[in-house]
C-alpha cells in the first residue's frame, strides 16, 4: 500500500522559512519521481516542484530561487525547503507520486505566511 505522510507545515511571518518533509512507503522509492503540490482556498491544486529518480528538479516560476526540493533515497523521504516565504505561498502542501498509472497523495500540511 502506497502511503505518503507530510509534516513540517506551520505559520511563519513573511520572509521566513519552513522545511516540509514527506515520508513515503509502499513503493521502490529510488525509482520514482516525486512532487510537491499546493492548493490555496478557491484555487486549483498546482505543482510547486518536482524531482526525478535521477535528482533532476523543476520548479514553478513563482517559487524558483526560493524553494528547493530534495530527496533522501536511504530514508525514503522527500523534502521542500521554503525560504523567503510570501503571503501568496499560503496553502495546503501535498506530496505526490505515481505507480502503475495511479497517482497517490498525502493528507497535506498547512502552510500559512502572515504579512
Amino acid at each position: 500500500q502506497v502511503r505518503l505522510v507530510e509534516s513540517g507545515g506551520g505559520e511563519v511571518q513573511s520572509g521566513g522559512s519552513l522545511r516540509l518533509s514527506c515520508a513515503v512507503s509502499g513503493i521502490n522509492f529510488k525509482l520514482h519521481a516525486l512532487g510537491w503540490y499546493r492548493q490555496a482556498p478557491g484555487n486549483q491544486r498546482e505543482l510547486v516542484a518536482s524531482i526525478t529518480s535521477s535528482h533532476d528538479t523543476n520548479y514553478t516560476d513563482s517559487v524558483r530561487g526560493r524553494f528547493a526540493i530534495s530527496r533522501d533515497n536511504v530514508w525514503n523521504r522527500l523534502y521542500l525547503q521554503m525560504n523567503v516565504l510570501k503571503p501568496e505561498d499560503t496553502a495546503v502542501y501535498y506530496c505526490s507520486t505515481s505507480r502503475q498509472g495511479r497517482t497517490f497523495w498525502g493528507q497535506g500540511t498547512q502552510v500559512t505566511v502572515s504579512s
